[in-house]
């Protein structure tokens, strides 16, 4: 009978995880849409400055990020990959932002030790960021969703992706990158 519960209970919580999920992979932008524009303070090897992303897009694609929270475990390992790829990302004349909740002082420290001075950071205090680009977490929505999109020069979504697990946003990211990089020097 204990075992009966047991297995009905990780049913429910298997069920439940499924649905979070759903929800948080059917709440983003999708390839076509436009990306929102936006300005906020960043940080970039502890210095900080206005970021635009409009200004940013003049150069090229830009990789833009959503992460949960500063210095915890899933978000610093996911730093140090984009820190680790942004050569690899200039390549395809890209350039990487992250943006989470936190305010820009944890911010300009992290942009320092967790993101080695490679790439900036955004503050988004206030979430208005996150809701634009429907990244927010579910069930706690001024915190950001793991989500990474790329965004093609003309301010158009190319690829979305979502998921809390962060070992596969660079390697994602960049495959993206490189197809629609393809595409576009063969025109």
């Amino acid at each position: 009978m204990k075992s009966r519960f047991i297995a009905i209970g990780a049913a429910v919580l298997m069920s439940a995880g499924a649905g979070l999920y759903a929800l948080s992979a059917e709440a983003t932008l999708k390839p076509g849409d436009p990306a929102p524009d936006f300005t906020a303070q960043a940080s970039l090897g502890g210095k900080t400055y206005t970021y635009s992303l409009a200004s940013e897009l003049k150069k090229g694609p830009v990789v833009l990020y959503f992460y949960p929270a500063a210095f915890t475990k899933g978000c610093t390992i996911e730093a140090h990959e984009f820190a680790e790829a942004v050569d690899e990302y200039k390549k395809y004349g890209a350039t990487v932002i992250g943006v989470s909740h936190d305010d820009i002082g944890t911010l300009t420290k992290f942009s320092v030790s967790e993101c080695r001075s490679k790439f900036p950071v955004a503050a988004d205090e206030d979430s208005k960021i996150i809701k634009s680009y429907d990244a927010s977490m579910p069930m706690h929505a001024a915190m950001a969703n793991r989500v990474s999109y790329v965004i093609a020069p003309d301010g158009k979504i190319i690829y979305e992706y979502t998921s809390l697990a962060p070992d596969q946003h660079v390697a994602n990211t960049l495959r993206a990158l490189k197809e629609w990089s393809a595409q576009h020097s063969q025109q």
